[in-house]
């Protein structure tokens, strides 16, 4: 039997882990000067609202070692392996931490870098969950999700740049030319980074953009999964989203939240969909 581990930044509600037994370890928010754990001490509500009225911007760390290697122990008290799936490591240290941890135990638990982040990850922590329970491997598994990621895709668009400016994921020139010129920028997770996709003139076009690519994908990957994500602000956009939609040949994996660490480098009203083919 084999253990699924992710992270918070995954942005799986706790109703889904707990349906596909997937565990988590959280990261951590330093926000008006406490340490919170993303997802349970802190929801990106609370953040944004802290925020608007005044409060530092805050910055994310991510777990120990330590951490990893406690819910490993308790994964291992059940299964015979553990197989744990984390954000880029070129966006956090955490599966540095994760490798880490695995160290102690002999082998028994495998470190998947998922080189993306948000729903991006955890649909590769719900596809491994799948093919765990069909009895594959844990190397089938790693090679199934290797595969996936270098055809899943995710585009989102943010309501201000300032957000990913401040925390060091893109640079201060474009977000100035974003603020000036009411450009949205079209945004991506290549390679484990995230990478501009596109500028669109206004809301409205940026919206249909997105439309146009998930359009695309679905008719290179018919059937595809697509999940639709928003912070605070932005999940009525995702409604027009889907309704753009409408016709197009893709299995719908619901509506997801970004969490409080994910939403620290997005902010409030972004949107967006990860994209993947349903079989690989």
């Amino acid at each position: 039997m084999i253990s699924i581990v992710t992270d918070s930044t995954a942005d799986l509600s706790p109703a889904l882990r707990a349906q596909e037994q997937i565990r988590s370890v959280p990261l951590y928010v330093l926000f008006d000067g406490q340490m919170l754990k993303d997802g349970i001490d802190i929801q990106t509500k609370a953040l944004f609202e802290g925020i608007k009225a005044g409060k530092k911007t805050p910055s994310t760390s991510q777990p120990s070692p330590a951490e990893f290697a406690a819910v490993y122990r308790e994964a291992l008290e059940t299964a015979d392996e553990v197989l744990s799936i984390h954000i880029s490591g070129q966006l956090s240290g955490t599966v540095g931490s994760a490798r880490l941890a695995a160290q102690e135990f002999g082998g028994k638990v495998t470190v998947v870098d998922s080189r993306t982040v948000s729903l991006g990850l955890g649909l590769q922590a719900l596809r491994a969950a799948r093919l765990a329970r069909e009895g594959r491997s844990a190397a089938d598994i790693v090679s199934a999700l290797e595969r996936v990621q270098a055809q899943q895709d995710i585009r989102f668009t943010v309501d201000t740049l300032e957000f990913l400016r401040l925390n060091g994921r893109i640079g201060g020139a474009q977000a100035l030319l974003g603020g000036l010129l009411n450009i949205k920028p079209i945004l991506a997770v290549r390679g484990g980074r995230v990478e501009s996709a596109g500028r669109a003139r206004g809301s409205k076009k940026a919206l249909a953009d997105i439309a146009e690519h998930v359009r695309k994908y679905a008719e290179q990957h018919p059937g595809a999964n697509v999940a639709f994500l928003a912070t605070d602000g932005g999940e009525g956009t995702v409604v027009e989203l889907r309704a753009a939609l409408a016709g197009v040949n893709y299995t719908d994996m619901g509506d997801h939240h970004f969490g409080a660490v994910v939403g620290t480098h997005a902010g409030p009203g972004t949107y967006g969909a990860v994209l993947e083919p349903a079989q690989v």
